[in-house]
């Protein structure tokens, strides 16, 4: 992936960044994935340990200088112990928006100021960088893809992802399949239903007559990424449990509703 200064949430929130409906990141699903990607570089950069299950601050002094990152580990050291998926949603909208702020200060989104009906002030965001959204959307095309040896593959960008397949970006799409760079595909759409939890709690739902072994092979491929992710026990217990949030909520985006 690009060399640059993105953070994981941050290249999850761009990769989720669909040009032709950006009101699309707004929303859940997003939200929950940026979360997860903040929660698994604070453990990542050793900020945040699992504790029998409970997401647990190392100490109460070190930061990241990472605005987002430091506001997420701020708010769980001042909260009451929670586990990681129920971190990966409560108050996930608040990292988002911290998140996509970054962007707009990165040059990556553009901040329009809009009024409502000529009246209600309103800020719409667009994407601004276009060529470094296509660039991260090509690489986990790639890495997914297998062309590159997963003992190859830098830890952040196996992390990337893996956790871009739970959430069923289009960019995670089964190779050769829908799913436009930087789009967010309805969950669903073109991804092989519960691929993206081959990073662990697989629920081991079928796949369509005929892409039984290349839905076996995404599994394992998956699988493989998470564990060159998280090389360390604890950090792939945090990895399975937060893909498993964004891959519920995912299902739940995906879910018919009504009577």
């Amino acid at each position: 992936m690009p060399r640059d200064p993105l953070s994981l949430p941050a290249r999850l929130c761009l990769l989720a960044w669909d040009p032709a409906r950006p009101g699309a990141a707004d929303a859940a699903r997003v939200h929950h994935l940026v979360r997860a990607g903040a929660l698994v570089e604070l453990v990542r950069r050793g900020l945040l340990r699992d504790d029998d299950g409970i997401a647990t601050p190392a100490d109460l002094d070190h930061e990241t200088g990472d605005p987002v990152l430091d506001g997420l580990l701020e708010l769980v050291r001042e909260s009451l112990p929670h586990g990681w998926r129920p971190w990966v949603g409560l108050h996930a909208r608040v990292t988002f928006d911290a998140v996509r702020e970054q962007l707009v200060a990165e040059g990556c989104l553009r901040a329009e100021k809009k009024r409502v009906l000529g009246v209600f002030p309103s800020v719409e965001y667009a994407l601004a960088r276009r060529d470094t959204a296509q660039a991260l959307d090509r690489r986990v095309r790639e890495v997914l893809a297998g062309q590159v040896p997963a003992a190859e593959v830098p830890e952040r960008d196996a992390a990337v992802a893996v956790l871009a397949a739970a959430a069923e970006l289009g960019c995670a799409g089964d190779p050769g399949g829908a799913g436009e760079p930087g789009t967010v595909n309805e969950p669903g759409a073109a991804n092989e239903p519960g691929a993206a939890r081959g990073s662990g709690g697989a629920r081991g739902r079928g796949s369509a007559t005929g892409a039984g072994g290349a839905g076996a092979r995404r599994r394992d491929r998956i699988a493989e990424l998470a564990g060159r992710a998280a090389p360390a026990p604890a950090l792939r217990g945090v990895l399975d449990e937060v893909c498993g949030a964004v891959s519920d909520e995912t299902a739940h985006t995906k879910a018919p509703t009504g009577g």
